[in-house]
C-alpha cells in the first residue's frame, strides 16, 4: 500500500537540507515508510535504539555512525534512519553534532512513537535543523489518491468501495489490521499495542509509577470520546487528583493515544472558553456507533490540518463550536486564524442541522457541511457549495488527505 507520506519524504529529501522528523503512534507505519524511501539509495543505514547493536554504535558517536553508513565512499548522499532515538538521554546533543558535521554528506531521518520534544532538559536546541512531519493512520483519500497537491482540497471526489470504507471504519486506519481485516487478529494486535504503550513506552520515558491507573484512565477515555473532558469525574473514578488527570492526559497525547480540541471562541457570544473535547487516534477502539462515527471524521480532519500545516500550505487548526445555550457544531477548521469550513457529523440523519446555519452566519465560514456516514457516494465537489449542504462521508473524506 503506497502511503502519501512517501511522496512527502521524497520531496523533502530532494529539496531540503534539514533533518526529517517523522512522528506518530506505534504501528502507524513510520519504519516501513522510511525504509521504502531510503532503501533505493546505494548507501543507507537503519539504526533502532531498541536494538543493542545499533544502540552501541550510536553511543560510540557521530563519526562511527558516519563510517558505518559509508560517508567516505564516492556515491551520492548517504541516508541514515534513527528509530526511537528519543529514548537516548543525549539524543538532542548527538543529533546536533551529527547534523552540524555531516549534513552535507548524509541525510537524516528520525522517527519516534512519542513526541520528539518529550524531553525538556539536556542538549542544545535543534531549532532550524529539522522539519517535523506527523504520520497518521490511513484515511479515505490516502487509499484512493495518495498524491501531493498544490492545494489542500481535491477539486474532484473519488469513489471508495463499500468494502474498503466499512473495513476502514471497523478496523481503523493502522495499516496492518486494516489490510488483514480480521477480527481475531485485530483483537490480538490491539492487546499487544496497548501492552507496548504502557509497559514499555510510558514506563520507560516517564516517571509514572501508577501504570495500572493511567491504563484505567485510557480505558475511561474510550467512553468519553467526542465529549467535553470532565476532569473531576475522571479523578474520582481513577482515585487520583484532578491535576494528575490533566498531567496524564497530556502524557497520553504525547504518545499519540488521544488528542483534544479546544472550542472556537472568536466572535462567538457566550462561547465555552476552556473545556476541551477528546478523541482517540484509533477510532476502532470505540464501541458506541455514534461516538465512533464522530471520532472517525475527527481523525480525518485532524490528519488533514496536520498534513497541510506540515507541508507549509498555511497554519490550520481544528476546533469545535458550542455556546452556553448548548448550540453546537462538531468541528470548525480554521486557516491562518480564520474559519474555513464547519462540519456537523451524523450517522444517518439527513435533516439539516439548524446549528449549521447559525454558526456559518456567526463565523462567516465559507463552507458548512453535514457529513452523513451511511449516505451513498455522490460524485461532485463539496467545496463548490457556499450554503450549508448535506454530503456523504464517502464523498467529503475523499477530497481531504
Amino acid at each position: 500500500m503506497k502511503r502519501i507520506y512517501e511522496f512527502v519524504m521524497e520531496e523533502h529529501l530532494a529539496k531540503d537540507r534539514q533533518m526529517l522528523f517523522l512522528v506518530g503512534p506505534r504501528q502507524v507505519g513510520k519504519t516501513t515508510t522510511s525504509l521504502e524511501v531510503s532503501t533505493p539509495r546505494p548507501n543507507h543505514l537503519y539504526l533502532n535504539w531498541d536494538i543493542a547493536k545499533d544502540r552501541a554504535l550510536i553511543i560510540k558517536g557521530a563519526d562511527d555512525v558516519a563510517d558505518a553508513v559509508g560517508v567516505h565512499q564516492m556515491t551520492n548522499k548517504s541516508i541514515v534512519i534513527f528509530d526511537e532515538l528519543h529514548k537516548y538521554r543525549k539524543w538532542k546533543t548527538f543529533l546536533k553534532g551529527f547534523f552540524d558535521k555531516y549534513s552535507k554528506q548524509i541525510q537524516i531521518i528520525v522517527t519516534g512513537s512519542a513526541r520528539l520534544d518529550i524531553y525538556k532538559k539536556g542538549g542544545d536546541s535543534l531549532m532550524g535543523r529539522y522539519f517535523l512531519y506527523r504520520l497518521h493512520p490511513v484515511s479515505v483519500a490516502e487509499l484512493l489518491n495518495p498524491v501531493l497537491r498544490e492545494t489542500e482540497i481535491s477539486p474532484v471526489s473519488y469513489r471508495i468501495s463499500d468494502k474498503d470504507f466499512q473495513s476502514l471504519y471497523e478496523f481503523g486506519g493502522f495499516p496492518e489490521p486494516f489490510l488483514k481485516r480480521n477480527r481475531p487478529f485485530y483483537t490480538r494486535w490491539k492487546k499487544l499495542r496497548v501492552h507496548q504503550l504502557f509497559a514499555e513506552d510510558i514506563r520507560d520515558l516517564t516517571r509514572i509509577q501508577e501504570l495500572g491507573e493511567i491504563e484505567l484512565l485510557a480505558q475511561l477515555l474510550q467512553d468519553q470520546a467526542g465529549e467535553l473532558i470532565n476532569y473531576s469525574t475522571l479523578a474520582n473514578k481513577v482515585n487520583v487528583s484532578v491535576d494528575t488527570i490533566g498531567r496524564w492526559i497530556k502524557i497520553l497525547k504525547s504518545f499519540y493515544y488521544c488528542f483534544t480540541l479546544q472550542p472556537w471562541t472568536k466572535n462567538i457570544t457566550r462561547s465555552l472558553l476552556k473545556e476541551p473535547k477528546i478523541y482517540l487516534w484509533d477510532w476502532a477502539l470505540l464501541k458506541d456507533p455514534g461516538a465512533r462515527t464522530e471520532n472517525f471524521i475527527a481523525s480525518h480532519l485532524h490528519k488533514a490540518v496536520h498534513f497541510w500545516t506540515d507541508q507549509g500550505l498555511g497554519d490550520y487548526g481544528l476546533h469545535f463550536l458550542r455556546d452556553k445555550e448548548k448550540r453546537e457544531v462538531d468541528f470548525l477548521v480554521s486557516k491562518d486564524g480564520k474559519p474555513w469550513f464547519i462540519v456537523e457529523v451524523k450517522t444517518s440523519d439527513t435533516s439539516l442541522s439548524k446549528s449549521l446555519f447559525y454558526y456559518q452566519e456567526l463565523t462567516k465560514a465559507p463552507h458548512a457541511f453535514q457529513v452523513v456516514l451511511d449516505m451513498d457516494y455522490v460524485e461532485g465537489n463539496c467545496f463548490s457549495f457556499s450554503r450549508p449542504v448535506i454530503v456523504p462521508a464517502k464523498t467529503f473524506l475523499s477530497q481531504l488527505i
